[in-house]
């Protein structure tokens, strides 16, 4: 399939603009992650995303250590990624929660390190749906420089945050000695978050979109990126599909994506998408969609917690 283009991030290291993602619903069986995890590195997906919280890092590891072992793939040529969730979000647990991870995954290092939500939970076992009663502010500069001693003692090559708005990357990088390389937010043609791709652009911050297709199939998503008439008509003109024209806007935007399959065609296509162009006219049309936020982060909203709105959630990019 040949090789996935990469960007520099902000840290000096290279990611790889596809990733794959390891969170599903229902989740996915350990034979069938095994198989298309294996397929992705044969077709030659490097960048793989998974996250504490979702209970896949120990089958990754495992899959990534097969790989490694039988001569597929070199460490120095993937780019993993982790999250610390949010009953970790305190100075004192972020290097504890990592090196977890790193032991969960079977590795030395992580490629990217990120805050998954920017809220902490009164620490306690894993679990969701939260208890709303566990939300707590989270002390975001302590944090950070906590995960800033991850960097510096080598536990990841590079940091960042997950679903931080505009405001809130502000408040960060009035403090950070070391700026986020990435934000990993919810980002498609129907949710284009045209506000916070203009303002990372100006402070070196890369963004990388998860539900790039609006994560159809889940309770959480929508089928409004599949279903759309502006996406049909572009995919039909051009012999492509919608997840094709959705992906291909992203990367155009310069934005990563982190797809999500357990078929091997599907796998191909998704990363089938960097030897065409989407037209001026075609983006102009893709620009003018409707605009509506999906997975809006009700979880995280209470009425004794830090956030008692999706509009301080979200601080009104909304």
């Amino acid at each position: 399939m040949g090789v996935i283009p990469e960007v520099t991030l902000s840290s000096g290291h290279a990611m790889p603009l596809v990733g794959l993602g390891t969170a599903s619903y229902p989740p996915a069986t350990p034979e069938a992650f095994r198989t298309a995890t294996m397929e992705a590195i044969a077709l030659g997906y490097r960048h793989f995303d998974t996250a504490s919280l979702y209970g896949t890092e120990q089958r990754l590891g495992e899959v990534v250590a097969d790989a490694i072992g039988q001569g597929l793939v070199k460490r120095e040529e993937l780019f993993i990624t982790s999250k610390l969730w949010c009953t970790d979000a305190y100075a004192d647990r972020v290097v504890p929660a990592l090196e977890q991870s790193l032991r969960n995954l079977q590795l030395e290092y992580l490629d990217l390190y990120l805050v998954h939500w920017p809220i902490a939970l009164k620490p306690s076992e894993q679990k969701f749906p939260i208890n709303k009663d566990d939300f707590l502010p989270i002390d975001l500069k302590a944090v950070w420089e906590a995960m800033e001693e991850c960097q510096r003692a080598g536990l990841t090559k590079s940091i960042g945050v997950s679903n931080f708005s505009c405001k809130k990357l502000e408040q960060l990088l009035s403090t950070a000695s070391i700026p986020p390389a990435v934000n990993q937010v919810e980002m498609n043609p129907i949710w284009q978050q045209k506000k916070l791709l203009d303002y990372v652009k100006n402070k070196g911050i890369k963004l990388c979109a998860y539900s790039p297709l609006g994560a159809t199939g889940t309770p959480w998503g929508t089928n409004d990126v599949m279903e759309c008439d502006v996406l049909k008509h572009i995919a039909l003109t051009k012999g492509k599909s919608v997840p094709q024209v959705s992906l291909k806007w992203l990367h155009q935007q310069g934005v990563g994506v982190i797809v999500k399959s357990f078929r091997k065609e599907r796998l191909k296509e998704n990363i089938d998408i960097f030897d065409w162009e989407l037209t001026a006219e075609e983006l102009q049309k893709i620009s003018q969609i409707p605009q509506s936020r999906g997975p809006a982060g009700e979880s995280f909203v209470s009425a004794n917690g830090p956030y008692k709105s999706l509009e301080e959630l979200w601080d009104g990019e909304i």
